[in-house]
């Protein structure tokens, strides 16, 4: 675990950028990434694919630019949120692989940023 604010940032900015490029790849390509990933997903929902990417582009695009402990919480607690909102659909034959991963890895991140957030506010 860091102990300095710098470290700290940096190891935020790191996740951040993780959670940017990930945003990326779902808008840019949801089909390649659905197809991977959840291949019984419906290609006719990929719209809420890219919605997602678009969600984490931005999300992540603040924590990047921001790395402070405020904007991490906030972003820590809207992948909680979407974790959250996935457990309905864990046991569909459709949507459930698709929901397992989408909110196993926002619950991870979610944690992860907390653990490494900056201990102050700023820059």
């Amino acid at each position: 675990m860091p102990t300095d604010d710098g470290a700290r940032r940096r190891l935020t900015r790191l996740l951040a950028g993780l959670g940017v490029a990930s945003g990326i790849a779902l808008i840019a390509r949801p089909q390649q990434v659905v197809d991977r990933l959840a291949p019984a997903f419906p290609a006719s929902r990929l719209p809420l694919v890219r919605v997602l990417g678009a969600r984490l582009l931005v999300q992540h695009g603040v924590a990047l630019a921001v790395p402070d402990r405020r904007l991490v919480r906030v972003g820590s607690a809207l992948d909680l949120l979407h974790a959250a909102s996935m457990v309905p659909f864990l046991a569909s034959p459709l949507y459930g692989r698709a929901a397992r991963l989408s909110g196993a890895l926002a619950a991870a991140y979610s944690s992860a940023a907390l653990a490494v957030a900056p201990r102050s506010e700023g820059r």
